[in-house]
């Protein structure tokens, strides 16, 4: 018998087979798999001809023998098989794939779709075993043959005996070391986690003998026995007609899946055969994951090719936003390095994630427009992550999602969207207005919103810390502008403006004076046009509002801290303005520590620390003497 050399840059090839290709062990056996669903394919099609096959569908099986005392591993197939010359080859010549050129040169059925197309997935098998041998018999052929290798050393082939058509493929797995737990692969629950995880949607039956336990009738005593089960699946649940699946199902699949005992709120059963064929099923969660908004999290749907999985999360079929979504793709249209581990970034996947985007849009916006309930649900475990879309993306994705958004309102008490916000805008009403706080009750009793309610406008409550940042991405939403309660900038009449502006004018010495008492903390110091009833506020100028100087100062290993322009306000109508003209008169040592009281006074309204708690108490005090 004489040992061959493979026909590639053996060595060198081999190990790179076993040691870069493929990241995960447990891969070599949905290789395996795959090979042998392969097999069975080439002779599936050639029965639809040929009568002499004498199979039917249903006799064609893949199966998995563990032999844990010898430390074998078998997967065998009654497939098409190999000849002598086909096993020299397709496994003496490394890349060489006999699927490959079974595909280019035969039609093929549209039932019958070849899977391994780069001919290494077999030499996998190596990471795990020290030896692997093939025995083959070919469907053309009445002789079988044993291939036979150790690994980059070379492979024998010779004779061997096997009655049936088809092909065993027996592993001595590795001993276990430091690097590797190898006897796993000789565990019977592990190898079925395994052909679940990879291979449940293989379309024939993987057979395994499997030890089942049972009570003996009449007795406690329990008995073994041999029973030979179907590991796998077979037809995925996205490839059946939606008429065909009732809701119990897709949600039992879902439990199964993505291990959540919730419901889902909704699901998607996508079939797409425009550009990219597809099929898809989608879950939009019931409730946020632990983790979902840690740096933790990964998003992706599980991806598979042929219903063999690819990627159990594949992370650029799903935008940022709509990171909580859930589910399954399954594409025969993709491009695959050879490993079949990582997906090439390639137009095919780019036109499916643009498909998935629009399905889950038009069924959160159907939930909004069918379900209130259900879809304030969904906004309260992920509003968020659509608010942090926006921001994260610069405003790019606002069309995306802005019609999904919701706040709380002043005017109904609960939460509405932007376009029903838009919808009852009064005609003079110029902006769309928002206040932000820890909370709707602080934010119904900040000063600078007296003005507003007094107009009747509404006001939107933003109390999430991305609220106001996401919103100024956004800028605009149906061509009106957002606009802080806490802007310099609000809508007021000519009229309005008129007597305010002739009030700062009046009083603009007193006005500089009390900015120049507050040593550098104010910009600016003047007479309010938004204050009924409350004596100050803070206000700012500039795009930095105070909100979002708390945020952006709150976060980890801030070097240098920001600091928006703050305006204080001071209402010409309250009782402590006429005595601040007074005591600018009279004794303005007094007026300076007004002006500090005042100041202080409008942080905490505004929820923002004292930089000397103990001084402004005893400021109390001696104003109080």
């Amino acid at each position: 018998m004489e040992k061959k050399e493979f026909k590639a840059e053996s060595k060198r090839l081999l190990d790179l087979m076993i040691n870069s290709i493929y990241t995960n062990k447990e891969i070599f056996l949905r290789e395996l798999i795959s090979n042998a669903s392969d097999a069975i394919d080439k002779l599936y099609f050639i029965s639809l001809t040929d009568e002499k096959v004498g199979l039917s569908r249903s006799d064609f099986a893949i199966n998995i023998e563990i032999l844990k005392d010898e430390g074998i591993l078998k997967i065998s197939d009654n497939g098409i098989g190999m000849t002598k010359d086909e096993l020299e080859n397709n496994l003496g010549t490394i890349a060489k794939s006999g699927s490959l050129n079974f595909k280019e040169n035969n039609e093929l059925d549209e039932n019958v779709d070849i899977i391994g197309q780069f001919g290494v997935g077999f030499y996998s098998a190596f990471m795990v075993a020290d030896s692997v041998t093939v025995k083959s018999r070919s469907y053309n052929a009445d002789e079988a043959y044993m291939w036979k290798s150790q690994g980059a050393d070379g492979y024998t082939i010779e004779p061997c005996d096997k009655e049936s058509v088809g092909t065993e493929i027996i592993l001595e797995i590795k001993e276990d070391t430091e690097e590797g737990e190898y006897s796993k692969f000789l565990e019977q629950f592990f190898i079925q986690d395994i052909v679940k995880k990879y291979s449940d949607y293989i379309r024939y039956p993987i057979k395994m003998d499997k030890v089942i336990s049972r009570q003996k009738e009449d007795s406690d005593e329990l008995e073994k026995h041999i029973e030979n089960v179907t590991l796998n699946s077979m037809i995925p649940i996205w490839r059946k007609n939606k008429a065909e699946v009732s809701d119990k199902e897709y949600n039992d699949f879902y439990r199964d899946k993505f291990y959540d005992y919730s419901e889902p709120l909704a699901h998607i059963h996508m079939k797409s055969e425009g550009a990219a064929m597809f099929n898809a099923v989608l879950y939009i969660p019931s409730k946020a994951p632990y983790d979902f908004y840690s740096k933790q999290y990964e998003k992706g749907l599980k991806l598979f090719s042929s219903g063999v999985m690819i990627m159990d999360k594949c992370a650029d079929l799903l935008p940022d936003y709509f990171s909580f979504v859930k589910g399954v793709v399954d594409s025969e249209d993709l491009s695959l390095n050879i490993s079949r581990e990582i997906l090439q970034q390639d137009r095919q996947l780019k036109i499916i994630a643009r498909g998935i985007e629009r399905a889950v849009k038009n069924e959160l916006k159907k939930m909004l427009e069918n379900d209130r309930e259900k879809y304030e649900e969904f906004f309260k475990a992920f509003g968020l992550q659509l608010k942090y879309g926006i921001y994260q993306s610069f405003g790019q994705n606002a069309d995306a999602v802005k019609d999904l958004l919701m706040f709380d309102s002043s005017l109904e008490g609960k939460k509405v969207t932007l376009a029903e916000y838009v919808s009852r805008m009064k005609e003079d009403q110029k902006y769309i207005y928002y206040a932000t706080g820890a909370n709707a009750a602080q934010i119904e009793n900040l000063p600078q919103t007296e003005m507003l309610r007094e107009k009747g406008f509404e006001i939107l409550y933003f109390t999430d810390d991305v609220d106001e940042f996401a919103v100024k991405m956004m800028n605009t939403y149906s061509e009106k502008e957002f606009r802080s309660v806490s802007s310099g900038d609000i809508d007021t009449s000519d009229e309005e403006s008129a007597e305010i502006k002739t009030m700062n004018e009046m009083n603009a010495q007193m006005l500089d004076f009390v900015k120049d008492s507050l040593g550098g903390n104010v910009a600016k110091v003047c007479v309010s046009q938004r204050l009924k009833t409350h004596p100050v506020c803070l206000t700012t100028d500039g795009d930095l509002s105070l909100e979002m100087e708390k945020v952006l100062n709150s976060m980890p290993n801030v070097s240098e801290k920001v600091k928006a322009q703050r305006v204080l306000e001071i209402n010409a109508s309250h009782p402590v303005f006429a005595a601040m003209a007074k005591l600018y008169e009279n004794d303005k040592e007094k007026l300076k520590k007004y002006a500090t009281l005042l100041y202080n006074q409008a942080l905490l309204i505004e929820g923002m620390p004292i930089e000397d708690p103990t001084a402004f108490s005893e400021l109390i005090c001696e104003l109080m003497v």
